[in-house]
């Protein structure tokens, strides 16, 4: 595909539209309206999100992770805390999150400070995965470099011949992350590229909803 023909890739968004005087006064509520309707549309993988983060030198990365879990207090998903993501949020709380759902012709951004979930929390979501993606947690040495991945497959193996009809203990270098939004963006594409863009922005303990030019 040449440049003239990238030029040309565009779609008009037809199918809703998205007004400040209908949303939720709590983005929390909306956002779980939101959320509903993505799963009952069938979205693939719904809770897939790009979580955005910067080092302390302000140079940024971004990756897709799965939520697991929301509430007023905020998002949660969980890792390995040596890895890139969680070295640069140890250097700077601050976070983004985006969620696309195509088929609804939306995205929803947030924006917060993050914090790690108590270890009873992380256990408990740890003790819900399956066994294999448990000893996975334990074999991945997370963003650092192997000589390939039978690496991988061997200490899989080693793994799965260790803990045969044991409980699977939590890593002491995994668990989560909760972020604790003080901005959303709610955005519904829109004909002409007039898209309908709602913001919440936390002032003061208060939520404020204003919209924004496309």
């Amino acid at each position: 595909m040449n440049s003239e023909d990238l030029a040309r890739l565009r779609r008009e968004y037809t199918r809703r539209a998205l007004d400040e005087a209908e949303v939720d006064l709590n983005p929390f509520v909306q956002f779980a309206r939101w959320f509903g309707e993505a799963v009952r549309a069938d979205v693939a993988e719904p809770n897939a999100m790009v979580l955005a983060t910067a080092s302390a030198e302000a140079k940024p990365s971004a990756r897709v992770v799965l939520l697991k879990g929301f509430d007023d207090r905020g998002f949660v998903f969980f890792t390995n805390y040596e890895g890139r993501k969680s070295v640069e949020l140890g250097e700077n709380p601050n976070a983004a999150l985006l969620f696309f759902w195509e088929e609804l012709e939306r995205q929803v951004r947030i924006e917060g400070v993050t914090e790690k979930t108590p270890k009873q929390e992380s256990e408990e979501y740890f003790k819900t995965r399956p066994a294999e993606s448990r000893l996975s947690a334990w074999a991945s040495r997370q963003s650092s470099v192997i000589a390939g991945r039978g690496v991988l497959e061997q200490r899989m193996a080693d793994l799965n011949a260790r803990y045969a009809d044991q409980n699977i203990p939590l890593p002491p270098n995994w668990g989560g992350f909760r972020v604790q939004p003080f901005l959303f963006e709610f955005w519904q594409g829109r004909e002409s590229r007039l898209h309908d863009r709602i913001r919440y922005s936390l002032r003061g303990g208060v939520w404020e909803i204003e919209r924004l030019s496309p």
